[in-house]
């Protein structure tokens, strides 16, 4: 019995261990949840989705066209007997009409052949569209993760400088009970225990704000429940920028989606310039039609009397059909001569259409390097900024044991004290905003890279 108890506080309490962790959110699972979730991204897949399906379309286009058309008609009074060539009155008449007809292009300049493959860069463009958008969402799920890291920094930093008050006020009341410090030193330094809380609130709520951010990116309905990993990040001494921007821009340039697209996007329209050139072409198509028809009041011819001359009866159904088939086929042979200068103004407009995507294509490998040259920046600016917080984080932690030990004996006002340990925080808020703006810095210059999006 005591085995069976045994193996269930074990079960019981893997379970309870599995479901306070099932909250817990790593940066990974949070880019992915957000790129299956996002909005942008599925319209982005539906759109990718109808240039796969125009893609298709020119494809059949190829194909030849096959009509059929059946009729079935009644008529009434005046009708002709096509067969004798008389007229009769009041006649009740049904008819129907059976036709088919097929046509395939022969030639047409190149012009199917060029909207496939023009279509086939329109929907590989799209595609790295679509993955510009998933990195977009990526950056943004990373920067609020970061976020959340860095706020949660600052709410400990904070919670470490109020616990030091709170502990000083305790030490200061003993002291004036004893006679050695002023009742003024320990209202002052109730006082900035007050501010320091107060401080404290506006750091959790801008927590429960990130918190709210990144929810929202990730398309869930609460933040309930929800929590981030915090990994153990370690930023080396000897943590500097190996690579330079000419280096990553090289690398990102051959890689990265928006560079891809506008690229895919200018073969698209050199290849639009060709359909356009191919309306100057004649056009060759192959036709052929089959018909044939039924009618109540035709008659049909049995035979030749001496005396009553041509005898008629009953003509069926299917013996109309058969003797009323025709079909043909033919080739017709279209050529432009003069349309409005239809063609002529849209080859114009297909090359104005292409230097208007090599202006484009220009400006997006310009624009990323801008980026990569800012991030660069960024990065070698945040590193130095982080060095020097820390060396100003270990002279003000010094600073203020210092100032608090002279302080404890009555040496330092409250107004020095709290100045000191203002001036510790401070310090210490740098640190974990350089520390985390260099973070993000460097992820982004791996991601043009082409290295994932990880916190190590």
């Amino acid at each position: 019995m005591r085995k069976i108890v045994l193996l269930l506080l074990i079960f019981y309490g893997g379970v309870l261990t599995l479901a306070g962790q099932e909250g817990y959110w790593s940066l990974e699972e949070c880019i992915n949840h957000a790129i299956d979730n996002n909005i942008m991204i599925k319209q982005q897949e539906l759109q990718t989705q109808l240039q796969q399906n125009t893609l298709e379309q020119s494809k059949f286009d190829l194909l030849p066209s096959l009509n059929g058309t059946a009729t079935n008609n009644w008529s009434f009074g005046r009708a002709l007997d096509e067969t004798t060539y008389q007229f009769t009155e009041e006649e009740n008449v049904r008819s129907n009409q059976f036709y088919a007809s097929a046509g395939v292009t022969l030639f047409s300049g190149l012009q199917n052949y060029n909207t496939i493959i023009k279509n086939r860069y329109n929907v590989d463009a799209s595609f790295q569209d679509l993955q510009n958008i998933k990195d977009d969402i990526s950056l943004n799920v990373a920067l609020a993760y970061l976020q959340i890291l860095l706020n949660k920094e600052l709410v400990a930093v904070t919670e470490n400088q109020l616990q030091t008050t709170r502990e000083q006020i305790t030490k200061t009341q003993k002291m004036v009970e004893a006679g050695s410090l002023p009742r003024g030193n320990l209202l002052e330094i109730q006082a900035q225990s007050a501010r320091e809380e107060l401080q404290l609130i506006n750091m959790e709520n801008q927590l429960d704000l990130s918190y709210l951010n990144i929810v929202q990116l990730l398309e869930l309905d609460s933040v309930a429940g929800f929590g981030i990993i915090v990994p153990d990040i370690v930023i080396s001494e000897t943590g500097m920028i190996t690579d330079n921007v000419t280096d990553i821009y090289n690398t990102a340039k051959e890689t990265r989606p928006e560079v891809i697209s506008a690229e895919l996007r200018l073969k698209s329209a050199e290849y639009d310039l060709k359909i356009a050139k191919g309306g100057r072409s004649p056009r060759l198509n192959l036709n052929t039609s089959f018909s044939t028809g039924y009618s109540s009041i035709r008659q049909k011819i049995l035979g030749i009397d001496p005396v009553e001359g041509v005898l008629y009866g009953e003509y069926p159904f299917s013996d109309q059909i058969n003797d009323n088939i025709n079909y043909g086929v033919g080739l017709t042979l279209s050529i432009p001569i003069f349309n409005g200068w239809q063609v002529n103004t849209g080859i114009s407009n297909s090359r104005i259409n292409i230097q208007n995507n090599l202006y484009s294509l220009e400006n997006t490998k310009k624009q990323l390097y801008k980026n990569i040259q800012q991030a660069y920046a960024d990065a070698q600016a945040s590193l130095k900024s982080y060095t020097a917080s820390q060396k100003a984080v270990e002279s003000m932690q010094e600073s203020f044991r210092y100032t608090e030990q002279r302080f404890n004996v009555g040496m330092v006002t409250p107004v020095e004290y709290n100045t000191a340990k203002a001036l510790l925080l401070n310090a210490e808020s740098e640190l974990a905003q350089s520390k985390y703006e260099y973070i993000f810095k460097i992820k982004v210059l791996d991601f043009y890279k082409g290295l994932p999006l990880q916190l190590n």
